[in-house]
């Protein structure tokens, strides 16, 4: 069975330039976790969201989210289609044939991927690009000093988990700490 983080390699590496798009995987922002976050040179954001079963799939039109300023609740595929969104698109990375497209908002993209288990390779075919749902540069609406920071630190922190797993660290690991003095 094909693992998450394997598809993941898989997409970015076949569908992604890394010359010319920052990419990220299991990145957090505006109210939810983004699966893939594609920035271009031009700021245009594209969030992929993977979903490998019925399931999991239906559940996203479910997720609800509380706005902290005024407490209003939100289905998080209505904030999307409005364009109250940070990303200018939005889409879904599914096995192929795993649901019929028309129940699919017309908003979302739809990239489907075949994985053959006899050869270990995955292919991947754009059903449906998506609707840009606003014009705004993906910088205009989130401060991009902060962004490389938080990069930065996610980065370290993931090489730190990494080497903690393959060698006992001789000292605390600043990351699980919760409040920084």
């Amino acid at each position: 069975m094909l693992k998450i983080e394997e598809l993941v390699h898989a997409f970015i590496h076949s569908q992604c330039n890394f010359e010319k798009e920052i990419v990220l995987t299991n990145h957090f922002q505006a109210d939810w976790e983004a699966d893939i976050l594609i920035v271009d040179s031009e700021g245009f954001s594209h969030e992929i969201e993977i979903k490998l079963s019925k399931s999991d799939f239906k559940n996203d039109f479910k997720k609800s989210y509380t706005n902290s300023n005024t407490g209003e609740k939100f289905l998080k595929h209505d904030k999307i289609s409005c364009g109250d969104y940070v990303c200018n698109a939005f889409s879904f990375l599914l096995p192929m044939g795993m649901v019929d497209h028309e129940i699919i908002p017309e908003h979302c993209g739809i990239i489907e991927f075949y994985h053959n288990v006899d050869s270990w390779e995955t292919e991947f075919y754009i059903v449906r690009k998506p609707r840009k749902v606003h014009e705004d540069s993906y910088w205009k609406l989130n401060d991009k000093d902060l962004f490389i920071r938080k990069m930065a630190l996610n980065l370290l922190y993931k090489k730190m988990e990494i080497k903690g797993k393959h060698e006992e660290l001789i000292f605390k690991n600043p990351f699980d700490l919760k409040k920084l003095k």
